[in-house]
């Protein structure tokens, strides 16, 4: 069977990690939600997304086909329902689709579909950004349990600490030192070819996936997941780094998001709590205002490409666009858009040449080529953001 995965309703939602990868794309919990699904699966998987996003990722249609909805992230029973679809079945979560099968240019008309509602209680949806950390706890243990299952972990060192360690698993190529290793709570995965610097004190649930590093005294509290080809220090709770990003230095990170190319200058510092204890608003790209987002708990939302400088300090609940610049003293806006270059003195537009000459340096850093595929992304980006910048 082909299966494809498409972004369903809630990707301007997702926005600004949507605007440069489909939803199936995002990572939470150890894996991309494409990763699980095609594990679970056994297959591959292409994407109906974006069409200025199509080219990088592609949908091929075959004869017979199952579409999935990316924002769904798999479990056993669902998966076993999806393989057994046949032509004309759906698979609908509160009058939603979530899976059907559909032949090669067929017109989907699901008033002459059998559809099946699902009902188990073990759905585990991305349907807004901070889902991406509140679920992520939970998405780190499935995740856990799907990668390590009849496996074996590599030795603990005998100068780290480690509690409940039939929790904790550790890949081929990592190099753990003098650490503490808590997985009393949830599981603590160290990824293949990682580094855990001396003194760093890791809770789980936390995933540090394959090629990253973990710096001297880092603190790392539950529910963090540190995505492949990054760096992080300082202190880190509840947060999920999609991959290719820095937090370097010292400095807070607090329930907040990161996408990929982000870097956070020394003692980049996020508020995730108002003052007054009440709920945290976030900028929504659907209705153009901010939204309650039902939490307390809610730091920064930071899409690919961005960075801060030095001592920049983030207020409760800030969205970040893709590829803004920020810098300077006092507290930035709580929205900035993509593209946007200053800080809280004011804000002008990025000049992508600029933009796409760091990209290039930055990407170069890590043996990747900036091409032109990504380079006609983010110009579209740059076009659809022009409504949110003032300059």
């Amino acid at each position: 069977m082909n299966y494809i995965l498409f972004d369903g309703a809630v990707r301007n939602q997702l926005l600004p990690f949507t605007f440069t990868r489909p939803v199936a794309d995002i990572r939470i919990g150890i894996l991309t939600i494409r990763e699980k699904w095609e594990k679970f699966l056994g297959s591959t998987t292409t994407t109906v997304t974006e069409e200025y996003l199509s080219e990088k990722f592609p949908m091929v249609e075959l004869e017979e086909n199952v579409l999935i909805n990316a924002s769904f992230c798999p479990s056993e029973n669902l998966v076993n329902l999806i393989k057994g679809l046949q032509e004309n079945q759906a698979i609908f979560y509160n009058d939603e689709p979530l899976a059907f099968f559909a032949k090669e240019d067929q017109e989907i008309d699901f008033t002459s579909f059998s559809i099946t509602e699902y009902t188990d209680d073990d759905i585990l949806r991305v349907e807004h950004t901070w889902d991406i950390f509140e679920k992520n706890p939970q998405a780190i243990q499935r995740d856990f349990d799907l990668l390590t299952q009849g496996r074996t972990s590599e030795a603990i060192p005998k100068n780290t600490v480690a509690y409940n360690i039939q929790q904790i698993f550790i890949e081929k190529g990592a190099k753990v030192i003098c650490t503490s290793l808590n997985a009393t709570d949830g599981p603590i995965y160290i990824g293949k070819d990682t580094l855990v610097m001396e003194g760093a004190t890791l809770q789980g649930p936390f995933a540090l996936c394959a090629h990253s590093t973990v710096k001297m005294g880092a603190k790392i509290y539950p529910g963090t997941t540190i995505g492949p080809h990054c760096k992080v220090a300082g202190e880190v709770s509840n947060s999920v780094m999609m991959g290719f990003s820095n937090k370097g230095h010292d400095g807070y990170m607090g329930n907040s998001v990161l996408g990929h190319w982000c870097n956070l200058g020394a003692d980049t510092n996020t508020s995730n709590l108002k003052n007054n204890y009440a709920q945290v608003r976030l900028w929504d790209y659907n209705s153009e205002k901010f939204q309650n987002t039902g939490s307390q708990f809610c730091g920064l939302m930071m899409g690919d490409h961005s960075k801060c400088g030095i001592n920049t300090m983030f207020n409760t609940g800030t969205v970040v666009g893709v590829s803004a610049n920020i810098f300077g003293a006092g507290y930035p806006r709580n929205f900035i858009p993509s593209f946007s270059w200053g800080g809280s003195s004011g804000m002008q537009t990025y000049n992508t040449k600029k933009a796409f000459e760091v990209a290039a340096i930055v990407m170069a850093r890590r043996g990747l080529e900036f091409d032109a595929q990504q380079k006609a992304i983010l110009d579209e980006v740059f076009e659809i953001s022009k409504q949110w910048r003032r300059s």
